[in-house]
């Protein structure tokens, strides 16, 4: 076909002329575009129901990794709280706890405070008060330290962990198996757990968790789109009523938790760009945040500005890796790609904080569509589904709270996400440090663009749609063999070591 017929063809998928489809259904690129007949297989959007709430989106919780850190303290305070409900006669006979890490977890779990996460968990520690001091703390191989759990006196220290095997054949990769062990070494109570990303946790057998029906059902952007042509209203709005239901909360603390997850944000950019010095690892890595911060003031306008939203996304990921409170946005790995755009909607825009929360439930949108259809896990599907989400969401968050439209929001999550495809993680030691801090920044540059060319565009005339390019994510990352998804054994976690 020509580019004359190639072009034609466009404007009647725009149109919604082809195959009797509407707008929504017909983003594709039709094969008769293509001599060969295309790729032989065509994409259809997923369907169902989103029913995961924002708040366990947005999670506060300490670094440097959602998946290695946060949930695993997730998971210990879970088990924490199991034990308290065990039969007294159970507790009477128990001697010590048990954890147990395979996967991803042993591979690099020292390297991101899997360890402390987990000790802290069992001593009581919650995740979004978790104190700095106590993780550090942690790290003593040989500190022992008293809690008490249903009554009964444990000895929590690095000996009851184990790090197991790196291949198994758990249904996750990051699988950590907790076991209430009595003296002679026999389990009392175990439970397995998967830390999926983005600091969410399960375990087997676990029930379906109770929760209210979302009035607006959606299952990918397409019928996101037909949800707001049926009734009318707004992106947030939707978002806002559907979180509301889920939760079985009112306006009002849907809004507190945005708010705290925008402090928290802010307060992350403070916070960063004043510390100065090494960051805890094994080799040496300055924190660089402020420097590029206070460089940024002597260059030219355009220089500036773009070095400053570097520095922001630096200052939270900095912060991260040295244990601070940061939001899964959607994981800890990517904690500072939205701040530094949140930073600039408060300092640079002086957007109000209604817009701002707008802004935050477009990209909780994007991000809840990612992890449904595919996964925003580097153990799962490489960095493009931590750092390429992160910046999908935050240029949905950009455009939407400057008033884009819902065409224009989903472009430029599209267009941010579409352009981090086929990133492999390969943290060098298995620490939050190389390359995941500087991708931050770029993937706070790459979402800033997205949002401008996004709102610049005619959106009809664009091919992608968002449920493509995360279907394409998907497919990718299980693509990429096993030590390109966060094991730290290939690729920058190889050739950045010198022997």
């Amino acid at each position: 076909m020509n580019r004359r017929g190639f072009v034609k063809l466009g404007l009647l998928a725009s149109l919604g002329l082809l195959c009797g489809k509407t707008q929504a259904e017909a983003r594709g690129i039709p094969v008769k575009a293509f001599a060969d007949g295309g790729p032989g297989r065509c994409f259809l959007p997923p369907t169902g129901v989103i029913r995961i709430p924002l708040s366990d989106l947005f999670k506060v919780g300490p670094g440097p990794s959602s998946s290695h850190t946060l949930a695993p303290l997730r998971i210990a305070s879970d088990f924490r709280q199991t034990l308290a409900t065990l039969p007294a006669q159970t507790m009477a006979r128990a001697d010590r706890i048990e954890a147990r890490l395979y996967g991803s977890l042993s591979a690099t779990g020292r390297g991101h405070r899997t360890d402390r996460a987990i000790l802290a968990g069992l001593l009581g520690q919650m995740p979004e008060s978790c104190d700095p001091k106590v993780m550090d703390a942690l790290a003593d191989a040989k500190a022992v330290f008293s809690t008490t759990i249903g009554g009964r006196p444990f000895s929590v220290s690095q000996s009851i962990l184990v790090w197991d095997a790196v291949e198994h054949k758990f249904p996750f990769s990051n699988t950590l198996v907790m076991r209430l062990l009595d003296a002679g070494g026999a389990p009392l109570f175990s439970r397995e757990y998967y830390s999926p990303g983005g600091g969410f946790f399960l375990w087997k057998g676990q029930p379906e968790p109770k929760r209210g029906e979302p009035p607006h059902r959606f299952g990918s952007m397409a019928e996101f789109r037909k949800v707001a042509a049926a009734t009318a209203k707004p992106l947030h709005q939707i978002m806002l009523e559907n979180e509301m239901a889920i939760r079985g909360v009112s306006e009002q603390e849907v809004n507190a938790h945005l708010d705290l997850v925008i402090k928290t944000m802010l307060d992350g950019v403070d916070l960063g760009l004043r510390e100065v010095g090494l960051l805890p690892g094994p080799f040496e890595f300055h924190r660089k945040a402020r420097r590029i911060f206070e460089q940024a003031q002597a260059m030219p306008e355009g220089d500036r500005f773009m070095q400053r939203i570097s520095s922001y996304a630096l200052a939270v990921s900095e912060g991260n890796a040295a244990g601070r409170l940061a939001v899964t946005a959607p994981t800890l790995g990517s904690a500072g790609t939205m701040p530094a755009l949140v930073f600039v909607m408060a300092r640079h825009q002086k957007l109000s904080q209604a817009a701002m929360r707008k802004g935050l439930l477009a990209a909780g949108l994007v991000g809840l569509l990612c992890k449904t259809n595919a996964s925003v896990a580097g153990a799962e599907v490489g960095c493009q589904g931590e750092i390429g989400v992160a910046s999908a969401m935050a240029a949905a968050m950009l455009a939407y709270a400057g008033g884009a439209d819902l065409s224009a929001t989903e472009l430029a999550a599209t267009i941010a996400l579409e352009h981090h495809l086929g990133m492999s993680c390969d943290p060098v030691g298995g620490f939050v440090l190389i390359p995941c801090i500087e991708r931050n920044a770029f993937g706070a540059l790459k979402a800033y663009n997205a949002a401008l060319m996004a709102k610049s565009e005619i959106t009809s005339q664009h091919w992608e749609d968002l449920d493509r390019v995360i279907a394409a994510m998907l497919e990718t990352g299980k693509a990429l063999p096993p030590q390109f998804r966060e094991m730290g054994t290939a690729g920058l976690g190889v050739t950045m070591v010198d022997c």
